[in-house]
């Protein structure tokens, strides 16, 4: 009996000190500022492409100049007959996040 209750006392103790163990949580990462460029980017090419799926997703880089901005992205698709990329080209007012153009450009690499 004498060591049954010092063995609840040791598993009491060391639950105990579990319990006060604080885990550090991950942090979130920032949304970056092209994501809803992006969404778009994919949003139009399933649009444009039905039939296939897309596979990959890149951010190639934005581009200001003057009072517009050209957010550039590369998109992988795969339909039944073959694989092949598109570069799509957003366009808009820097301040304002209106569009001003979407350009798709097919590519083979």
């Amino acid at each position: 009996m004498k060591y049954l209750l010092v063995t609840l006392g040791l598993i009491m103790s060391v639950h105990a000190s579990v319990a006060d163990i604080t885990i550090p949580t991950q942090q979130h990462e920032q949304t970056p500022a092209y994501a809803k460029w992006g969404a778009l980017a994919v949003k139009e090419t399933k649009q444009k492409y039905p039939d296939a799926n897309i596979v990959d997703y890149l951010h190639i880089g934005s581009e200001t100049k003057d009072d517009t901005t050209i957010e550039k992205f590369k998109l992988w698709l795969k339909d039944d007959q073959h694989e092949f990329g598109v570069i799509i080209h957003i366009t808009f007012t820097t301040k304002t996040d209106n569009i001003i153009k979407i350009d798709f450009q097919e590519t083979d690499r």
